[in-house]
């Protein structure tokens, strides 16, 4: 079992070398290749090497338990942390994604329900920078619509990690679960009456592409700029600032109107759009392995209605996975480790089932 991971050991060991060595590091570049990969690494060979070392002694508890009854019982305790073990590097072994470690671009549009949609959308973005504070990730809003009672018909938000990312805990391995379609059942502070009513807002979470990642000819790019809308603001309705770039081969449209000058909303719109044709290269790449294998790897589908937040029963449930819990407060304050995790081991567990 696990021979194939010799080779990772071996692997780990020769970038532990390269890494030593200072002439390496001269190129920034290939050095930050070679410690991100010996990072992922790591887990795998320290958790092979203790899975090992069990198996050691569990053959030298045998032996001895065959001569003193009392180390039976440190055999048992042995063999079941070893089954631990075994479960733990099956798991790093699943591929990774390998944009996991990538920051993302994450966009919230209100949906059917109006006014309350849009509310509600302000609330999810409440939820995510929240949440992003919680965990010590930097957020910047690159451009909002707001809606006339305070909510958002449309937002945009910069996610970034800050400092060194423990592998599995990059943005986007942590929020590519968030896409799809969010529901909210509760009382509007719209509605007189007091009824319940049901809305959505749809949320799209894309890894952020560097220039590297997306190559973009200016020439397939049309530009056109307007007069911003929306509340407030010296430059609003008064210059041509606000800049929408489609990108023609695609269809693909980004536009931004927040900033001040037409320079900065157009690197913001390009952000987007570079975002939006990685996502889009992703999606076909993965649509092409998926044609060309028979048997497909069913994991989270972040397309469908995902979730439901129910305020009058305090619950959140992600219908994806089946998870349900009664602290939706807490979870709009930003508490969503656990409704995340639920969707990280369920796609885990998909993966190991069909490697």
């Amino acid at each position: 079992m696990f021979e194939a991971v010799e080779e990772l050991v071996a692997e780990h060991a020769d970038l532990e070398k390269k890494l030593a060595d200072p002439s390496v590091h001269a190129d920034q570049a290939n050095a930050r290749k070679l410690n991100k990969r010996y990072a992922e690494l790591t887990p795998i060979v320290a958790t092979y090497r203790s899975w090992k070392q069990h198996g050691d002694d569990i053959e030298t508890a045998r032996e001895l338990a065959a001569d003193d009854p009392d180390f039976a019982a440190e055999v048992k305790d042995l063999e079941k942390r070893r089954e631990e073990l075994t479960d733990k590097l099956r798991l790093l072994l699943v591929p990774r994604d390998p944009s996991d470690d990538k920051d993302v671009i994450l966009e919230i549009k209100a949906g059917a329900g109006g006014d309350e949609s849009a509310l509600f959308a302000g609330d999810l973005l409440r939820m995510y920078l929240r949440y992003a504070e919680r965990v010590g990730w930097k957020t910047e809003i690159i451009d909002a619509t707001e809606s006339e009672l305070g909510g958002y018909k449309d937002v945009q938000v910069a996610v970034k990690a800050r400092g060194q990312i423990e592998p599995g805990q990059g943005v986007w391995a942590r929020l590519k679960y968030e896409g799809g379609v969010h529901r909210v059942q509760r009382v509007p502070a719209t509605e007189s009456q007091g009824r319940i009513h049901t809305s959505a807002a749809g949320v799209l979470v894309t890894p952020e592409a560097e220039e590297v990642d997306v190559e973009i000819n200016p020439n397939d790019l049309r530009i056109d700029v307007y007069r911003s809308s929306g509340p407030g603001g010296q430059s609003v309705n008064t210059t041509d600032s606000a800049v929408r770039i489609t990108h023609i081969p695609t269809g693909v449209v980004a536009s931004c109107q927040n900033e001040k000058s037409q320079l900065q909303n157009k690197e913001q719109a390009m952000r987007i759009l570079r975002s939006r044709l990685l996502a889009m290269a992703q999606e076909e790449a993965e649509r092409e392995a998926a044609d060309a294998r028979r048997s497909q790897v069913r994991t989270v589908d972040r397309s469908e209605k995902i979730r439901t937040y129910n305020f009058p029963e305090n619950r959140i449930s992600d219908h994806r996975v089946g998870f349900k819990a009664y602290n939706l407060v807490q979870v709009l304050d930003g508490d969503l480790d656990a409704v995340i995790q639920a969707c990280v081991d369920a796609d885990s567990a998909a993966k190991l089932a069909a490697a």
